[in-house]
């Protein structure tokens, strides 16, 4: 047996970073040593249901007053614009992940037409793993710097990358319809915009303008060896708390059959445990995929032969952040990726 991993999360307050304190408090290989938060200090834990109290695990300190000499790894839970400036601090002096989207982007101008131009270390942009874990797996292990990509990018990368990868789509016209639970906004959503007096609300928001177009299109355009790849992004908010499904509308290639990407995906879940194709009458919901690492994916006939309905599933806090972090960390130290997420 491996010895314990010290691991501190800053953030852990979230609620992707509760999630993760869940995680890897469950761990086998791990020794959760520091819990950062901005403005809880000095009172134990609560999980996102306020039903468990993390009594066995340290007290939250301010994130600032984190020691990256006292750790082996530093989960950064943090907003965008924010993490950077840890990852300036500790940069070197530990492993990090990172679930922000501070080191997602390859180039700065990109990043900062999306972000912002608060970004206190853009040098060490090209010195993290995108650690999308299915597609990334030889670059996560032994990385000493993992940025978890984002969730909507999760839902659609995993199955369009084998698929463009495999040249078995038309890459001019993609159609990407998401729907994502309300958590995906954090602690600072106002639930107001989802209920009033009468109904729950549900509406789409930033339409081809969504700051994970750029990421979706960076590591899919890295797999796309003919040219650059067309698509539009439509999300929505459900008055839902957790889950997302992506439901991609495409072309297949000529010659190019339904069969071929149903086997495609088939060959995927073999070696890929958090992988799976539905291919049976399993409805895919948010029941299906909620509080799971899995990235449940299945096929729709669409009217005419050349053309194809895709639908992906996540939980937009495990898959879409946490657990894919902890999926990463296990990779990253040679651990079976399953351990603590199933």
């Amino acid at each position: 047996m491996k010895n314990k991993i010290r691991v501190a999360v800053l953030g852990s307050t979230g609620y992707v970073g509760m999630e993760l304190v869940e995680i890897l408090s469950n761990h086998s290989y791990v020794d959760i040593n520091f819990l950062g938060s901005e403005t809880i200090h000095d009172t134990f834990l609560n999980n996102i249901d306020n039903t468990k109290e993390y009594n066995q695990l340290p007290l939250l300190k301010p994130n600032n007053s984190f020691n990256a000499e006292d750790s082996d790894y530093v989960f950064l839970a943090l907003p965008h614009a924010v993490s950077n400036k840890y990852v300036k601090k500790y940069f070197d002096k530990i492993k990090i992940i990172d679930l922000s989207a501070d080191f997602r982007l390859d180039n700065f101008d990109v990043y900062k037409k999306n972000y912002g131009n608060e970004h206190e270390c853009k040098k060490y942009l090209n010195n993290f793993i995108y650690g999308l874990a299915e597609i990334n797996r030889d670059k996560i292990l032994d990385s000493k710097n993992i940025a978890v990509p984002g969730c909507y990018p999760t839902s659609i990368l995993l199955p369009l990358i084998p698929l463009i990868k495999n040249k078995l789509i038309d890459t001019k016209n993609i159609i990407i319809d998401s729907k994502s639970g309300y958590s995906g906004a954090g602690k600072k959503f106002d639930f107001n915009k989802m209920k009033s007096k009468n109904d729950y609300n549900f509406y789409n928001y930033n339409t081809n303008n969504h700051r994970h177009i750029a990421e979706i299109k960076q590591e899919i355009n890295k797999h796309n060896s003919d040219k650059e790849v067309n698509f539009s992004f439509n999300p929505h908010i459900l008055p839902n708390f957790r889950g997302m499904i992506s439901t991609i509308y495409c072309d297949l290639n000529n010659t190019i059959k339904k069969t071929d990407v149903i086997n495609l995906f088939k060959d995927l879940q073999k070696v890929n445990p958090f992988i799976k194709y539905i291919d049976n009458n399993e409805i895919l919901d948010f029941f299906s995929i909620q509080n799971s690492n899995y990235c449940k994916i299945k096929i729709f006939d669409h009217y005419s032969e050349d053309k194809l309905i895709i639908v992906s599933a996540i939980d937009n806090l495990i898959k879409g952040a946490a657990g894919q972090a902890v999926q990463c960390f296990n990779i990253a130290e040679n651990i079976d990726e399953t351990v603590s997420l199933l």
